[in-house]
């Protein structure tokens, strides 16, 4: 690990908390990426977050106040002390009462601390987690001159979401600048999977199921692109970076009094239908499922796939789109929160596959750390926005061997637009097919953003982000 980095040092943090130690199921959560580790083995990398934060200047000056940091926030936060022991029928989460967490410490050098702390974070996250012996996260600390100025985190995401890590990187910055924090923290893992056993959180489960079966019973599973042999391996991702996509979203989320998130779904849905040739598109996406009590300051792997209908037929411009996919998103966000395995056994009771082979329906991944849809010093006349098509740049990427979706759509952040990001079937998709695809969702975008009847005659759209 971190192989390539030169005089890799170690420090040991060692803690001992006041509660003691328990075990507890895994939550729902946690039993989505179990069984996806299942079916795919545990070398995937989507099962790391990589963070880094800097050092403020009051603990640089002293080395020791990094450590202490980061051995309270062991102490403070259970889930970051839990081991899932994952063989067997019954997985199980368990918490430690104390233990010994390794520490690199990674000298800089003459090189940005920052940019050796993504460095270290790739290497970190490459190595799969083996969750029954690992805490749930490797640190590391880059120094220069023997000064830390940048703690490196990466999370295994089978113990937190991206809410929570957020939350942790919270409270690491209030330890290194503070040394304290005097709130309690919010429920962690195993008061998830706790809460998870109760009956109402077992017809919350039954009634997402129900609504599950009967979307995926309606939607079809064929599509009109004709079929080649696939490359190998068999997948292939492409990635368009747009600054036209980034602004006309923004402006079609400001015209609509909607997110940039419930914009970019459909569009999304408008391409997918235009390739697929079906009016009725199954579109997933991630839902964060923080809206119960207690829940928005957890530290638990809380989100979970929502399953959204998207009904194309009638007037496809945003105006006419956008208020039926809010509506069909917010129905599925309602209904995604649930347990994979009850969804399981509501699928094999109705006689449909549940989670076998390739998806025919398309997953949007909206992965960015900021939806933003400030139009501040942006130019919105449409001449300079499709003009600012002429900088578009679209990119091959990594290819995969395995993977669980026909389509997958990520939205990923980028210093000069917005990312989008498609990994597809190449028995459907042709790498030129890829880029054209990306193009025709920039251009539904762009088109939307100035094709429009009046904004008097709008109705309000609104809605919840829906991704994380």
């Amino acid at each position: 690990m971190v192989t390539e980095l030169s005089t890799v040092g170690r420090r040991t943090v060692s803690f001992v908390a006041p509660d003691p130690a328990r075990t507890a199921p895994i939550t729902w959560g946690q039993r989505a990426l179990w069984m996806a580790l299942r079916r795919h083995g545990a070398s995937r990398a989507m099962f790391a977050l990589k963070r880094h934060v800097a050092v403020p200047r009051r603990a640089r000056s002293d080395p020791e106040r990094v450590y202490a940091a980061i051995a309270a926030l062991m102490v403070r936060h259970t889930a970051l002390r839990t081991r899932l022991e994952l063989a067997g029928d019954e997985p199980r989460q368990l918490v430690a009462d104390r233990g010994d967490l390794p520490v690199l410490v990674v000298p800089a050098g003459s090189a940005d601390p920052v940019a050796v702390a993504q460095r270290v974070a790739d290497e970190l996250a490459a190595e799969p987690f083996a969750h029954a012996d690992d805490w749930p996260q490797r640190i590391a600390v880059v120094t220069r001159d023997g000064v830390p100025h940048q703690v490196v985190v990466v999370f295994s995401h089978t113990t937190v979401d991206f809410r929570a890590a957020e939350l942790v990187l919270r409270d690491l910055r209030l330890l290194l600048a503070r040394g304290r924090i005097d709130d309690a923290p919010g429920l962690q893992s195993a008061d998830v999977a706790d809460l998870e056993q109760r009956e109402s959180h077992r017809r919350r489960s039954a009634r997402a199921a129900a609504y599950w079966v009967e979307v995926t019973r309606r939607l079809s599973r064929d599509t009109r692109m004709p079929q080649r042999e696939p490359s190998t391996p068999r997948f292939r991702r492409g990635v368009l970076t747009s600054a036209a996509a980034d602004t006309a979203t923004r402006m079609l989320a400001v015209r609509h009094r909607t997110t940039t998130s419930t914009v970019l779904l459909a569009a999304a849905a408008l391409v997918v239908g235009e390739y697929s040739g079906n009016d009725l598109v199954g579109m997933h996406t991630m839902v964060n499922n923080r809206m119960l009590d207690g829940y928005p300051e957890a530290i638990a792997k809380l989100n979970q796939l929502a399953l959204v209908p998207v009904d194309l037929t009638g007037d496809r411009r945003m105006a006419y789109l956008l208020p039926r996919v809010w509506r069909a998103a917010l129905d599925g966000y309602r209904h995604a929160y649930y347990d994979p395995q009850t969804l399981s056994d509501a699928f094999g009771a109705a006689g449909l596959p549940y989670a076998t082979g390739v998806s025919p329906h398309c997953y949007l991944n909206d992965i960015r750390l900021s939806a933003d849809s400030d139009l501040f010093g942006r130019d919105v006349d449409e001449a300079a926005v499709r003009g600012a098509t002429a900088g578009t740049t679209f990119r091959l990427a990594e290819r995969i061997e395995r993977f669980t979706w026909r389509t997958r759509i990520e939205i990923v952040d980028r210093p000069d637009g917005l990312g989008l990001a498609l990994t597809a079937d190449t028995t459907y998709f042709s790498t030129d097919d890829i880029e054209r695809f990306l193009r025709a969702l920039e251009a539904r975008l762009i088109d939307g953003a100035f094709a429009e009847p009046s904004a008097e005659a709008e109705p309000p759209v609104g809605g919840p982000r829906l991704a994380e």
